[in-house]
């Protein structure tokens, strides 16, 4: 099956929910609805056949919630549900059979608990089982985290040749869970091969339209789209959703416009609804695919265009002039590292170059464990800088973002090592004007070279604008001549092949007195020339400043407004050298989450404060800013999890003062946590669990899928007050309901949260919660309202 080449003549329609119908077939479904594949599969037919006779021709196994991680402790094994989902569905001879695969149900990499390739592996056991029996494509959906989305994708690539789509489901603020927008999204999976990129479940088809328009501005990918019919409420003891048919048709027609090839249906859509979508749409205007040619750098939260305007790569993160960092690496741990991260962000730059290539360190270990750390820290996108392929490969293998490889170049050899594993893990490439015979002298041979390295990259299926190109800059005390010729290759790439420039601007300056004069006024004139990705320190103020007078001068900067704002106040322009950089306190330790540095600084405030006051003051605050700022966008999940984790740092320290004072620690209060009966995912709950935890409540964490009598048997054994309960599947809301029914009967005094993307404030209302919380935040403070 060739998607690309049939979505060029007609477009696509897959079917609807799966679970809204079977809640209407079956009293009990179970907390693995796929066991019905085999136990009862002339009803899962059944469904599939009401999908196909309303049109849909993309008919999506019920396997959605199939992988190693579910099914532990259940009776049957993946294999069997696999093939069973995808031979119920191609008994029915539809178009096409697409092997649906949904998330873990946990976190993943630096997040969670799950380690990367312990998630590929078991992708990799779904995506076999699938292929093997006789689906025709794959759809990765309902995916929340980029991280996640990859593993996925990489695994299907592994072991698979069908094509994949990958679709991510976003929240409110327009970013999946974890905080990756639609822009991030497509310049990560897209690099990764997917065939298609969608959006589903999430809200209805018109929260939706924002994202739809981003995907389709910005992919080179054909685009899915599977709304919800809105969002659930309850209605005469059943879950009803609040977008009819005819307003979910109108809104679908809509998104066709837009660009959307690919079209479907996810919770609270029935036959009913596919069956209309397709007469309102299937002779609309079919918009071709186009290829897209921006340059982008991602990390999981930030992506940044190069090329259209400078972007900053820091330099900083390398051992070769740093000997405190030397030291630092040599002995193990990284604090040097993360503090080097954190600053140059603050400094202004937009990518990292990390660089720890010391002979007599494991430089794969260490590189794994830093960028693994960095990514915690700082949004900025990183440039990946090591002589050595297999540190390169292991490191992009589970960075959750689009990297840079630094670098490849002329030599045959070299682009035969790297690029494969630039195509490979969806990375950009650096291109170094060198060969076999070194670095040539004159422009024209330099720019040949960057046109062998485009050209070689080309073959191995990674575009042109994946690449970009350092001019190299030579010393001018050794090389004065080519100062001027790399400052014509500047000229010639931009004129004749317009790929975004790097040069490393401080080399120009060795061995020569006063250079930073020669740093800036080559910058000025590689920027001049067409420079657009200078490495450098970006603690440098006085190259910052030409910068900033540059994008003013050059027009980046509209009306000069950057400019004007920097140095409207004059104290802007003080240099680091004469201020110095302030010693971070506690509470900036824990907003910038450097866990390295929580246990040591507390320490240090415990000689002359009490462990209370230190919690009050100084961990608390720190959490609520964290908190606010999550609220309002400017950070995202992971600072969250992070700015927690390194709290529970600081808690650790507190503890064990307090225990060996022989002093009470004082808990805020017990909560029970658990996802309802039924349901396996426990994403959220833990989520939660982590920031109440740093908040001083005690946690009783009861697991998923979890009975109402362990609940109230807890609750009245515990003296329990508050108990927040989690479901994520449309199949188990049902559960909830009786579940708090239970509680309310035995247990009067209890307070119950409720969280889950199946759930909205009125329908927690509706099923007798007290409280409903849409992230952990709101769960934190709910707690801190109950005990008040």
């Amino acid at each position: 099956m060739k998607l690309g080449e049939i979505l060029k003549s007609k477009r696509l329609y897959l079917d609807g929910a799966m679970g809204s119908l079977l809640q209407n077939k079956l009293a009990a479904i179970g907390p693995v609805p796929e066991v019905l594949n085999l136990t009862h599969p002339e009803l899962i037919k059944e469904i599939h056949q009401l999908y196909i006779d309303a049109g849909a021709n993309i008919i999506l196994s019920n396997t959605f919630g199939v992988n190693g991680y579910k099914l532990k402790g259940c009776n049957y094994t993946v294999e069997q549900l696999v093939t069973a989902g995808v031979h119920n569905a191609k008994a029915l001879n539809p178009d096409y059979v697409a092997l649906d695969v949904g998330p873990l149900g946990t976190l993943i990499g630096a997040l969670g608990e799950m380690p990367f390739d312990q998630a590929v592996d078991y992708f990799k056991e779904v995506i076999t089982a699938g292929d093997q029996a006789g689906a025709d494509l794959i759809v990765i959906e309902t995916i929340t985290d980029i991280c996640e989305a990859r593993a996925a994708l990489i695994a299907a690539k592994a072991v698979s040749e069908l094509p994949v789509i990958v679709s991510m489901t976003y929240e409110e603020n327009a970013r999946t869970l974890t905080g990756s927008d639609a822009l991030t999204v497509v310049n990560i999976l897209e690099a990764l091969g997917a065939d298609a990129i969608g959006i589903n479940c999430s809200t209805g088809p018109d929260a939706m339209l924002p994202i739809i328009a981003d995907l389709v501005r910005y992919a080179s990918v054909p685009i899915m789209v599977e709304p919800n019919a809105g969002l659930p409420h309850m209605k005469e003891g059943k879950t009803v959703y609040d977008i009819t048919i005819d307003q979910f048709t109108q809104y679908m027609v809509q998104i066709a416009e837009m660009g959307a090839l690919i079209l479907g249906g996810c919770c609270g859509t029935t036959p009913a609804y596919i069956e209309k979508m397709k007469q309102a749409t299937v002779d609309l205007p079919l918009f071709p695919v186009t290829a897209k040619g921006f340059t982008a750098v991602s990390s999981s939260t930030k992506t940044i265009i190069l090329g259209d305007d400078i972007h900053i790569i820091g330099e900083c993160i390398n051992p070769t002039t740093n000997p405190v960092l030397k030291a630092s690496l040599r002995a193990g741990e990284l604090s040097v590292v993360t503090q080097l991260a954190v600053d140059q962000k603050k400094d202004g730059a937009d990518i990292l170059d990390i660089n720890l290539g010391l002979p007599d360190i494991d430089e794969e270990a260490m590189m794994q464990e830093a960028v693994d750390t960095v990514s915690k820290l700082v949004d900025c996108p990183l440039q990946i800088d090591s002589s050595n392929p297999e540190v390169i490969e292991a490191v992009l293998r589970s960075y959750p973002g689009k990297a840079i490889i630094n670098s490849v170049n002329g030599k045959q050899s070299s682009m035969a090592a790297i690029f494969p594993i630039a195509k490979k893990y969806g990375a950009l490439v650096l291109g170094l004007t060198m060969d076999e015979s070194g670095i040539p002298s004159l422009a024209g041979d330099r720019f040949a070279i960057a046109e062998k390295i485009i050209t070689t990259a080309k073959s191995y299926g990674i575009p042109e604008k994946n690449i970009l190109i350092d001019a190299l800059v030579l010393t001018a005390s050794a090389q004065q001549a080519e100062v001027r010729e790399t400052i014509k290759t500047l000229e010639k790439l931009r004129a004749q092949l317009g790929v975004p420039t790097v040069l490393g601007v401080s080399n120009i300056s060795f061995g020569l007195p006063n250079r930073e004069l020669l740093n800036r006024t080559f910058l000025a004139m590689a920027l001049e020339a067409g420079l657009t990705t200078p490495i450098m320190n970006p603690g440098d103020q006085e190259m910052m400043d030409t910068i900033k007078a540059f994008r003013a001068l050059w027009g980046f900067d509209g009306q000069c407004i950057a400019y004007a704002n920097a140095y409207k106040d004059k104290s802007a322009a003080v240099t680091k050298a004469e201020t110095g950089r302030a010693t971070l306190g506690l509470k900036a330790i824990i907003e910038e989450g450097l866990t390295d540095q929580a246990a040591a600084a507390t320490a240090i405030l415990l000689k002359t404060r009490e462990p209370l006051d230190i919690v009050n003051n100084e961990i608390v605050p720190a959490l609520d800013a964290v908190g606010d700022a999550f609220e309002t966008g400017e950070c995202f999940l992971p600072h969250l999890i992070f700015a927690a984790e390194t709290a529970q740092q600081a808690f650790e320290v507190i503890k064990e003062t307090m225990t060996q004072a022989g002093q009470t620690q004082v808990a805020k209060g017990k909560i029970v946590l658990a996802t309802v009966e039924g349901d396996v995912h426990d994403i959220g709950k833990n989520i939660l669990k982590v920031i109440l935890e740093n908040y001083g409540y005690e946690i009783v964490d009861l697991g998923k899928d979890v009975k109402a009598d362990i609940i109230i048997q807890t609750i009245k054994a515990e003296g329990i007050k508050l108990v927040g309960l989690s479901a994520l599947m449309t199949t188990t809301v049902k559960n909830m309901e009786k579940i708090i029914k239970e509680i309310k009967a035995s247990c009067p005094g209890t307070i119950v949260m409720v969280g889950g993307a199946v759930l909205n404030p009125e329908y927690a209302e509706t099923i007798g919660a007290d409280y409903y919380g849409k992230d952990a935040r709101e769960g934190a403070g709910i707690a801190k309202t109950v005990f008040a």
